[in-house]
This record gives structure tokens, C-alpha cells and sequence, in this order.
């Protein structure tokens, strides 16, 4: 019971900070490029991997890593933009999308998991 709990609470404010960091991008950015998935899934991909690395108890890893950066990231959102750049054939912004995304999201969370070993 604890352990869904725990899961639900991140979960919830995990949710929150994406809806609201991404109203955020769309306010004063007008651009097609999907910098506010991108945003998250970065910074998600070093916070998981730092919760990781920091070796902390269970209920932490369900709260952070499970509930809070679960919800946090996304990566139906992700394959949607990239779906979409591709029928509108923007191959460029595509292109950058995925690699920025799988190349910088795997180093972040390699650096998140080093620093919290520290």
C-alpha cells in the first residue's frame, strides 16, 4: 500500500511540473522543434540516472524515480512529435529531434548516474 502511495504522490507532481514546464515552452516558443519534450526527457533521463547512482532506499526510487520522473518524462509524447515532423516531412527538425534525444538523453543519464555516486 505504502509502495503505490508512494508512486501515486510522485506520479501526481511529476504530471504537474511536465503540464506546466510545457505550457511554459509554448508560450514563448512559436516554433514547430518540440523543445518542451525534449526539455523534460533530458533533464529526466540525468534525474533517473542520479537516483540511480545515489543509491537511495526503495520508497525513494518509487517516489522519484518511478512515480515522479515516470510521469515527468515522456515517451509517447516523444514518438507522437516524431511521428508527426515525419508526415509533415520536416526532415531536419526530425532528424535533430532524434538525435539530440537519444544521444544527449543517454549521456545525461550516464553523468546523473556517476554524480550520484559521489
Amino acid at each position: 500500500m505504502v509502495q503505490g502511495m508512494m508512486v501515486a504522490i510522485g506520479g501526481f507532481f511529476g504530471a504537474i511540473s511536465r503540464f506546466g514546464i510545457s505550457r511554459l515552452f509554448k508560450k514563448y516558443d512559436h516554433t514547430d522543434f518540440p523543445y518542451a519534450t525534449l526539455f523534460v526527457n533530458l533533464v529526466g533521463s540525468f534525474l533517473l540516472g542520479y537516483v540511480i547512482g545515489s543509491d537511495i532506499v526503495e520508497t525513494g526510487i518509487l517516489l522519484l524515480g518511478t512515480g515522479f520522473l515516470g510521469s515527468f518524462t515522456t515517451f509517447s509524447t516523444f514518438k507522437l512529435e516524431n511521428i508527426q515532423l515525419h508526415a509533415d516531412k520536416k526532415w531536419k527538425p526530425l532528424i535533430t529531434y532524434l538525435l539530440l534525444s537519444y544521444t544527449i538523453g543517454i549521456l545525461f543519464a550516464f553523468l546523473g548516474m556517476v554524480l550520484g555516486r559521489v
